[in-house]
C-alpha cells in the first residue's frame, strides 16, 4: 500500500511540475504587460507569450486547453493524495 502511495506522490509531483510551466509563462508574461503598459511600453511580444504563440512553435489554438487540463489533473491529483493521506 505504501509503494502505491509513493507512486501517486511521484506522479502528481511530475504533472504538477509539468503544468506549472505554461502556467508560470502566461502569469509573469500577463504580469509583466499589464505593469508596462501605463509607462507607454508596447510589449506585444509578451501577449503572444501569454496566449502561447513562441515565435516557432505555436500553440494558440491548444494552449489554454492544454493550461486548463493540466491544472485539472493537477488539482484532482492532489485532492486524491489528501484524501488517502486523511
Amino acid at each position: 500500500m505504501k509503494g502505491l502511495e509513493m507512486n501517486k506522490t511521484k506522479i502528481h509531483r511530475k504533472v504538477a511540475s509539468l503544468s506549472a510551466i505554461p502556467l508560470l509563462v502566461t502569469l509573469i508574461s500577463g504580469t509583466i504587460y499589464s505593469f508596462l503598459q501605463p509607462f507607454g511600453v508596447d510589449a506585444f511580444w509578451l501577449i503572444k507569450w501569454h496566449t502561447g504563440n513562441f515565435g516557432i512553435l505555436n500553440l494558440q489554438p491548444f494552449y489554454s486547453i492544454l493550461i486548463g487540463i493540466s491544472s485539472i489533473i493537477s488539482v484532482v491529483s492532489g485532492i486524491n493524495l489528501l484524501k488517502n493521506n486523511s
